[in-house]
């Protein structure tokens, strides 16, 4: 299934969420429990040192050279290197007839880790993230005991480093996973993968197939489809195929094709919100005329004399879904819009006087506004044509001025007001976007943006 939508994370965005997970892998880290350790080191023929190190804390955790790379068809690389730590605790020893105990302090240092990640999608269209791979290697421990029977900690100190390096390696990995699971997996599902727009529509943001990596950036696949949250339905076309350019100046890229507005035309139109009524008491009072038959009987003579000096409405309504196009050169569409006349009774009831068919040139302005698209629409001259009349034939090329200016007087301002407090993107929890670029393609807008995540 070809996407409606795409997300590509280039490496600069990879980057910046890798310092962010570093950090938080961090304070994971340093939170990190040991257990007691205790033990006989074998002297010679002499006897053995029996040991017991309790009451271990880790003072901090550092990660200070680390990077993510995209693996191709696999996921995610992120390599540590030059970690250190530091802890302490207290000692107990026994050799033949010599006891003693303290305190000690204990550095880690050239520690090295490799975590692979895998990405995937759930049933929902949610993405998902594990560890496939996790490895530690410690290339230096170094125990520092204080007490006055500097011999005797020789005895017991290569083993007692040994038994540090084998838990700390395995422990480091276990708090990778818990951490990938606890947050960073939590965290990745908060990508919204549907979006209420309002009462009528919502879009359709699920992955269509897993998110893959490539040398350069992470791109993700989306469904891109608007759709009716009374009554969903097939989209009567199919998106047509998507690639994004290899622009990598941003941190994030978002294509939005063709499909994925005009999907939302069809559900609008299905939904009966595209259907506008002009009033009266809608006309600007500087447009200079009145929504009138005295008025409109310049141009259909009839008037006057079937309805004199009698109030009018207009119902808009569009025939079949708007489309739009993407090019290089911006959006344009060319709605058609029948625009029906009535007469409005003494009684309030309404009298059909003629219907019209509208035919206007559309460009759009598209711009991306706390983490929304919004945009506004400018419209070329209307070309008029007569479909039907209660009221006999009538030139309708004469009204075609008047008509123009009822139109983008009271229609284009209310289209443009919805259009401004537009349509949601594709956004994990905290996430603002920044340095907004906003280009067009043959098919598709891409919008490029850099992010900043705000903690908690």
């Amino acid at each position: 299934t070809n996407p409606g939508f795409v997300v590509r994370i280039t490496q600069a965005g990879l980057d910046y969420a890798h310092q962010q997970g570093i950090t938080m892998l961090e304070k994971q880290l340093a939170q990190l429990k040991l257990p007691d350790i205790s033990g006989d080191s074998r002297v010679g023929r002499v006897g053995k040192v029996h040991y017991e190190l309790s009451r271990l804390r880790l003072r901090d955790f550092h990660l200070p050279y680390s990077r993510i790379t995209p693996i191709s068809n696999v996921g995610l690389q992120v390599s540590i290197s030059n970690a250190f730590a530091e802890l302490d605790g207290d000692w107990r020893v026994k050799f033949l007839f010599v006891r003693d105990h303290g305190s000690f302090d204990l550095k880690v240092e050239n520690v090295y880790i490799k975590i692979s990640l895998r990405l995937g999608s759930d049933t929902t269209g949610k993405p998902t993230i594990s560890t496939s791979d996790c490895s530690t290697r410690i290339s230096k421990v170094r125990v520092l005991f204080s007490g006055k029977f500097g011999w005797l900690y020789n005895l017991f100190h290569s083993a007692i480093e040994s038994r540090f390096r084998k838990i700390l390696e395995s422990k480091v990995c276990d708090i990778v996973d818990e951490s990938v699971h606890s947050e960073l997996q939590t965290y990745v599902r908060t990508l919204p993968v549907t979006a209420r727009i309002d009462d009528k529509a919502g879009i359709d943001y699920s992955l269509v197939a897993p998110p893959r990596a490539t040398t350069q950036s992470l791109d993700a696949d989306l469904k891109g489809e608007f759709y009716s949250l009374a009554h969903r339905s097939t989209v009567p076309f199919s998106p047509l195929p998507l690639a994004l350019p290899s622009d990598h100046d941003r941190m994030v890229y978002f294509g939005a094709s063709s499909y994925f507005f005009n999907t939302a035309g069809v559900t609008y139109h299905e939904a009966g919100a595209l259907v506008f009524e002009i009033t009266e008491d809608m006309i600007p009072k500087d447009a200079g005329f009145s929504l009138e038959t005295s008025i409109f009987s310049a141009f259909v003579p009839q008037l006057e004399e079937m309805y004199p000096d009698m109030p009018m409405k207009f119902r808009l309504s569009t025939p079949a879904a708007p489309f739009l196009t993407i090019g290089p050169g911006g959006i344009s569409l060319r709605p058609i819009v029948d625009a029906q006349a009535y007469v409005i009774l003494p009684d309030s009831s309404l009298a059909p006087l003629f219907l019209l068919s509208l035919v206007r040139n559309v460009s759009a302005v598209i711009n991306v506004r706390s983490g929304r698209i919004v945009g506004s629409l400018d419209v070329g001259r209307i070309r008029l044509s007569l479909k039907d009349s209660a009221v006999g034939t009538f030139q309708v090329r004469t009204m075609q001025s008047l008509m123009n200016i009822l139109t983008s007087s009271t229609l284009l301002p209310r289209l443009n007001a919805r259009l401004d407090e537009g349509f949601p993107l594709p956004l994990l929890d905290r996430i603002k976007l920044s340095n907004i670029l906003v280009r067009f393609y043959e098919n598709f807008l891409l919008l490029g943006a850099d992010v900043q995540f705000q903690p908690r």
